[in-house]
């Protein structure tokens, strides 16, 4: 089984979020992906299975649970298809996921674009601990099954998030989405996601936060929003709302080739 390292939200080696991409040679049983994954120790490692239809089926899974979706390995996967030949580069991937159908697109240039769709999030009190665990002030906070959003004042403020992920593991939320307007006049918002009860300290580039800052932001910036995650490794997401769907468009690199014995 071939098994791949990529990059995505960058396009330079060794930045944006890092995705293990493991072609499978027919069905796995869930603990065995899950062992590949904390093996891979990237925030997530995707799953492929061929369909005759020319489709694949996709999972995705950190180093400790399957996760209903995400972006950075979708991407990551899509190219590692069109670069291994798999897929013809003019043609579109698609992928059968717990979140449905999901696509990818390649442009000329190589950028990739992911149809997903819209999550909107709603007020939600405070899941106990969470300011505690990001160590900052209460304020008002939006969520949806997955994520748990919060605005802050300003983009240092975003920068200067330095959570406890101790105490963010025994929140009840899968992930939290920090959130400001830009100070860089190149993007629009900045961003930072944690996610350590689902074994993802600090995510450096998240797809998948984008269908709930997209509508988010919507009102202020209306449907294209540019975004740059504030991680070590840092991402660039470039995002456009069109109904209920959100397309997320970045580069992504190979860095790792290699086959997968067990």
């Amino acid at each position: 089984m071939q098994i791949f390292v990529v990059d995505a939200f960058t396009s330079q080696p060794f930045g944006g979020n890092p995705a293990g991409v493991c072609f499978l040679d027919g069905e796995r049983p869930d603990a065995w992906m899950l062992a590949v994954a904390a093996e891979m120790k990237h925030a997530e490692t995707a799953f492929l299975l061929s369909y005759a239809d020319g489709s694949y089926g996709l999972r995705w899974w950190t180093p400790e649970a399957e996760v209903p979706l995400c972006g950075h390995a979708t991407l990551a996967s899509a190219h590692a298809l069109w670069e291994t030949g798999y897929l013809d580069r003019a043609s579109p991937a698609r992928f059968h996921t717990l979140s449905g159908e999901l696509q990818a697109t390649r442009a000329a240039d190589g950028r990739i674009t992911l149809d997903f769709p819209v999550a909107i999030a709603e007020p939600v009190a405070e899941p106990l601990g969470l300011f505690d665990g990001l160590g900052i002030a209460s304020r008002p906070l939006l969520g949806t099954p997955f994520f748990t959003l919060v605005e802050l004042p300003e983009a240092a403020a975003v920068r200067d998030v330095q959570p406890d992920a101790a105490t963010l593991r025994d929140v009840e939320t899968d992930a939290v989405i920090v959130t400001a307007t830009s100070d860089d006049p190149r993007f629009d918002v900045v961003c930072r996601v944690f996610g350590p009860r689902i074994g993802i300290p600090e995510d450096a580039a998240t797809g998948a936060a984008m269908c709930v800052l997209a509508p988010f932001w919507e009102a202020r910036f209306g449907q294209e929003l540019r975004v740059v995650q504030l991680s070590a490794r840092g991402g660039e997401l470039h995002v456009l709302r069109a109904g209920e769907r959100v397309f997320i468009t970045g580069s992504a690199v190979t860095v790792v080739r290699g086959e997968l014995v067990p």
